[in-house]
């Protein structure tokens, strides 16, 4: 480093405020080769310029926050469309809402996640008055043995069964509010008209446990570590959005 510019200042993460004032001080003196004597009253320049505009330090962290995101947006929309197949079609997880629709919302979700069933409901009205929505559900139990079995017992359910049996089950399983274990498995199969022994079978399947780890891994290659993390055209939205702030997410990628 030669000269203090108001470039380089810029480059530290000074907004401009702080930068043009002390940019005709810098440009004075060679900041490699200063005295002890100069190198502290530039020190106490700055300082004194944050002391009495503190609100300058907002402003940078305002930029670099911007810029974050936008690095952020810009990576995730790399990974969606690197990963656009295993993400939209992997021909293995639910398809739900309208099958055609001209906008596909993808959900990586876990039955014990908090803010998972907070969005249920939402996601539901969301895609039910919309009318237009391709929703498509990816297990992802980060959450625990009791995630774990629940994700396995809905894969097992939509493989013995079917789509619509699975629907029930994921609904009813997002709703749920005690313990899972294998015995209150038993007793929400047999509720929802299913063969219960079977499906509790087929839950040690390895087919069941492809559909898991597979998930794990488009997620990891994602970058997706939390749920419920959503995917909507070329964007990841990671944790739960308002049902408004849904909508007009839709209709942005709508304008696109």
């Amino acid at each position: 480093m030669t000269r203090m510019t108001a470039a380089a200042l810029m480059a530290l993460g000074l907004a401009a405020p702080l930068a043009a004032p002390l940019a005709a001080q810098a440009e004075a003196f060679d900041l490699t080769d200063m005295s002890a004597a100069e190198r502290t009253a530039f020190r106490a320049e700055v300082r004194s310029y944050l002391m009495d505009n503190p609100e300058v330090l907002m402003e940078a962290i305002g930029v670099l926050e911007q810029r974050q995101a936008n690095a952020q947006a810009q990576n995730d929309e790399t990974l969606v469309r690197v990963n656009a197949e295993d993400i939209f079609e992997d021909g293995v997880s639910w398809v739900g809402g309208n099958p055609e629709g001209d906008v596909t919302l993808v959900e990586f979700t876990d039955y014990r996640c908090t803010y998972c069933r907070k969005s249920y409901s939402e996601v539901s009205d969301l895609v039910a008055s919309d009318g237009n929505i391709r929703f498509v559900v990816k297990e992802f139990p980060i959450l625990g043995e009791q995630s774990v079995l629940s994700s396995r017992f809905a894969i097992a359910v939509k493989q013995l069964a079917g789509d619509a049996a699975y629907e029930k089950i994921h609904d009813a399983l997002i709703t749920f509010r005690g313990n899972v274990s294998d015995e209150s498995l038993k007793r929400l199969a047999e509720e929802n008209g299913l063969d219960a022994a079977a499906v509790l079978e087929r839950m040690k399947a390895p087919e069941v446990e492809k559909v898991i780890a597979d998930n794990h891994a488009l997620a990891q290659r994602l970058q997706i570590s939390g749920t419920p993390t959503f995917i909507l055209g070329d964007q990841m939205i990671r944790g739960y959005v308002p049902l408004e702030g849904m909508k007009q997410l839709v209709e942005d990628v709508r304008a696109d």
